[in-house]
C-alpha cells in the first residue's frame, strides 16, 4: 500500500510503500511517549526504506534517544534515528541501521486513510506512565510488559491484513 504523509506545517511531505499499514501496535515506552505520544503511546507502521521519497528534506531533524544513564551507569545514544520537522516539531518516522530495509512512519503523520485495526498490541507497558489508561481496541488485544514475540509483518499475516 502506498502511504503518503506530512508534517503539520507541510514543510515535509513523504511517501513510501508499506506491507504493514494497520495501526495496531501502541508503544508506551518513555521514548515513544515523549517524542510522539501525546496520548501516552505512539503508533508506528512498517514500511520499505528504499521506497521512502521525501520533499522538504532540509526541514528534517534527527533525534537519537539517550539510553540508560541511571545510577552508576553511563548513558549511550540509541542507533535509531527519529526524524521530525524542524519547523513544527511533528514526528515523522523512525529508521534504525540495525534493520536498514525498514522504516517506521508515525501513524499520526500519515495522510492516507489507514485500515482500522481489528485488535491492538499494547507494548512496553512496563514503562507506561501511570496516568495513561490502556484502552481496548478489539477482542484480540494483547498486552506486553516488554517487546512482543512477533513482528509487524507476522501480526499482519496472522490477522489477514498482509498487503
Amino acid at each position: 500500500m502506498l502511504l503518503e504523509g506530512s508534517c503539520h506545517c507541510q514543510a515535509v511531505r513523504f511517501s513510501l510503500q508499506s506491507h504493514e499499514p494497520v495501526p495496531f501496535m501502541r508503544c508506551y515506552c518513555s521514548i515513544c511517549r515523549k517524542t510522539a505520544g501525546s496520548g501516552g503511546f505512539a503508533i508506528n507502521l512498517g514500511g520499505e526504506f528504499r521506497s521512502l521519497k521525501v520533499k522538504g528534506r532540509k526541514n528534517i531533524g534527527v533525534y537519537r534517544a539517550r539510553l540508560g544513564g541511571g545510577e552508576g551507569q553511563r548513558a549511550r545514544r540509541s542507533p535509531a534515528e527519529r526524524s521530525f520537522c524542524t519547523r513544527c516539531g511533528s514526528p515523522l518516522w523512525v529508521w534504525d541501521p540495525r534493520w536498514p530495509d525498514l522504516v517506521h512512519p508515525h501513524a499520526g503523520a500519515i495522510d492516507t486513510p489507514l485500515p482500522e485495526p481489528p485488535a491492538a498490541a499494547h507494548i512496553l507497558l512496563g514503562s507506561k506512565a501511570n496516568w495513561v489508561p490502556v484502552q481496548r481496541v478489539g477482542r484480540g488485544d494483547k498486552r506486553f510488559e516488554v517487546y512482543p514475540d512477533f513482528s509487524l509483518a507476522q501480526w499482519h499475516a496472522r490477522h489477514g491484513q498482509a498487503r
